[in-house]
């Protein structure tokens, strides 16, 4: 039996999960190896637009309405064909017990994934494993790791990004139920009194008059 370790002549991979929170004393316990470097990994982005109804439009315009965490997807392969040992044991079980909430933060771990350059932070969301080969008692020495990490970012971190409103370009906004001019000329100005400049810009004489879905006109601040 030829074992994918001597097969690759790479020996042990470089690409790991570690365990950001909570960390562990004994730091060998932080890392969660992989046992050959993956060939490949993809990540993934999504945004949320909300379409503007507009009657006798074919294409409706539409709105951006918030971010998508990224995640990051891989196929790795751990293989105790060398030594036959449980590869559950030796690799699996390790990884598995990243789905499982910790009974002190009541929720899975946070980890990343690091390879070379690349670090990836995140929450284990999906793990897929397939059995491949097989001591002759049914001991599993080769899986296949389906996983997907899920972005994990602190709101302090996101709070301190660039803002993305700008009181100096023109732009649109579609009227949501609660929000008053004031409320939306401190979101897109940054200034409650600057509701007054929304006002002139859409004929609006009535300042609590924004109903829900319609379409205002947000002029640039000179």
């Amino acid at each position: 039996m030829t074992a994918p370790v001597a097969a690759a002549g790479q020996g042990l991979a470089r690409a790991r999960l570690e365990i950001v929170r909570p960390r562990q004393a004994d730091n060998i316990k932080n890392v969660v190896p992989l046992r050959f470097n993956p060939a490949d990994f993809k990540i993934s982005k999504s945004n949320t637009f909300a379409e503007i109804g507009i009657p006798g439009l074919e294409t409706p315009p539409i709105q951006y309405v918030r971010g998508g965490s990224e995640s990051l997807s891989l196929e790795a392969l751990v293989d105790t064909s060398d030594t036959v040992e449980d590869v559950r044991v030796r690799f699996v079980q390790r990884l598995r017990d990243l789905m499982r909430p910790d009974e002190k933060e009541h929720a899975p771990p946070i980890v990343r994934f690091v390879w070379g350059p690349t670090v990836f932070p995140g929450v284990l969301e999906k793990l897929d494993v397939t059995y491949q080969l097989f001591k002759p008692d049914g001991v599993p020495l080769r899986a296949k790791l389906d996983l997907t990490i899920r972005e994990y970012r602190q709101v302090k971190d996101q709070v301190n990004d660039p803002p993305r409103s700008s009181p100096t370009v023109e732009k649109s906004y579609l009227v949501r139920r609660g929000d008053t001019l004031s409320s939306i000329a401190a979101a897109l100005y940054r200034d409650p009194g600057a509701w007054r400049v929304l006002a002139r810009a859409n004929g609006i004489t009535d300042p609590r008059d924004v109903a829900p879905g319609r379409l205002l006109i947000v002029p640039r601040l000179r």
